[in-house]
């Protein structure tokens, strides 16, 4: 990871297992200290993740009245977000051979977890940003400042844009994400936007929250 920076916590398709979800929480802890990433749990797959009692998160929030329905499987190229005047192109973000997720080498873009749902698919698709990177703000600064209710624009390979409507915004301390809310199974197709919070350590070169955008696609151009 850099020196100084910001980045996503992790994403994964957990399975509906308690050693899968126990393994799952043990890596987010052990490898946000240097890398500000959590780790997908072993043998994660494209799918998303079902909770323990193998059903479903249903729609809510802010889209959910008018969710559009899901689409198929295709990368995405862009991610827009009008209110914060930020448009950026996506990296694609795998895993280390340690299981952590990688993180965008570029702090100007964002950047999509390949392993998980697509942007417009039913899932909950992820996109990782640094806040800061080297003391200068990067492309998810002002992630937190976003509202219920804001629009963020995703562009994919198919030539579609999903259009997704915050459902809500909410921080968590890094050795509490709350891994299964954040990446269960959905009914529809739904978009986290993640970066680092809380107040800066210099000394550590780390940020000690998350920061987790939850939105639900509401349209399709």
């Amino acid at each position: 990871m850099n020196r100084s920076s910001g980045s996503g916590a992790g994403p994964g398709a957990l399975r509906a297992t308690v050693s899968v979800i126990a393994l799952a929480a043990t890596l987010l802890l052990t490898s946000c200290g240097g890398q500000d990433a959590a780790a997908p749990p072993a043998g994660s797959d494209r799918s998303a993740a079902q909770d323990p009692a193998g059903g479903q998160e249903p729609a809510a929030g802010a889209g959910a009245g008018k969710a559009a329905g899901a689409l198929a499987r295709s990368a995405p190229r862009v991610v827009s977000i009008p209110s914060l005047g930020v448009q950026s192109e996506l990296e694609s973000l795998g895993q280390n051979k340690d299981g952590t997720m990688t993180t965008p080498k570029n702090p100007d873009l964002a950047g999509w977890y390949e392993p998980g749902p697509t942007p417009g698919s039913q899932g909950p698709a992820v996109i990782a940003g640094h806040v800061t990177w080297n003391g200068k703000a990067a492309v998810f600064e002002k992630l937190k400042t976003l509202k219920a209710g804001d629009t963020i624009k995703v562009t994919r390979e198919d030539g579609k844009t999903a259009e997704f409507a915050v459902d809500r915004i909410a921080e968590y301390p890094k050795k509490e994400f709350p891994t299964l809310e954040v990446y269960k199974n959905l009914d529809h197709a739904g978009l986290r936007l993640v970066t680092c919070g809380g107040q800066f350590d210099a000394d550590r070169s780390y940020y000690p929250n998350n920061v987790v955008v939850f939105a639900s696609m509401v349209a399709v151009a």
